[in-house]
């Protein structure tokens, strides 16, 4: 099952039958492993990763917040985080260890959507303490995946 679940995060397009070869199951058991998984939440989404700088047009922007937040009696920090990411701003919601306790992605059109989200929605919830905003200047690798190939240095050899 791991070796199927490795195969699917590098690439969710492969075929059944290409799957079969990779991992020597046969095709309708992957099926049946594969349909299961996702009924158990475990296969969550099949996904692109997308060069957005790539693309003609405009570009949103990307900034990571860090929230500081106080946990809530019974529920920890679960019942905040769920506010927070239902926004749709937020891509992301991860808790962490360390100063800050949420780490959130957030895209909006321009900086100052997000420093209208931030100002408007986020920091005015109760249970924040504090925020500090990082903006996203150029994405390298995402997902596992390099996006910006190395230029060929096209340069003249010369000779004397």
């Amino acid at each position: 099952m791991e070796d199927v679940l490795k195969i699917l995060e590098g690439n969710a397009r492969i075929s059944f039958e290409d799957l079969a070869k990779l991992t020597g199951e046969k095709e309708p058991e992957l099926r049946k492993m594969v349909n299961k998984l996702e009924k158990k939440g475990v296969i969550v989404k099949y996904k692109a990763v997308i060069n957005k700088e790539l693309l003609p047009g405009e570009r949103s922007v990307l900034a990571l917040i860090e929230v500081k937040v106080s946990p809530q009696k019974d529920v920890g920090f679960d019942a905040i985080a769920e506010r927070i990411y239902k926004f749709p701003e937020v891509k992301s919601c991860y808790l962490l260890s360390g100063t800050y306790d949420l780490l959130l992605v957030v895209e909006g059109k321009s900086i100052h959507t997000i420093a209208d989200f931030v100002a408007e929605k986020l920091a005015p919830l109760e249970a924040v303490k504090g925020t500090v905003t990082h903006f996203m200047l150029k994405k390298y690798k995402e997902d596992g995946v390099i996006l910006r190939k190395k230029k060929e240095i096209k340069r003249l050899t010369i000779t004397y």
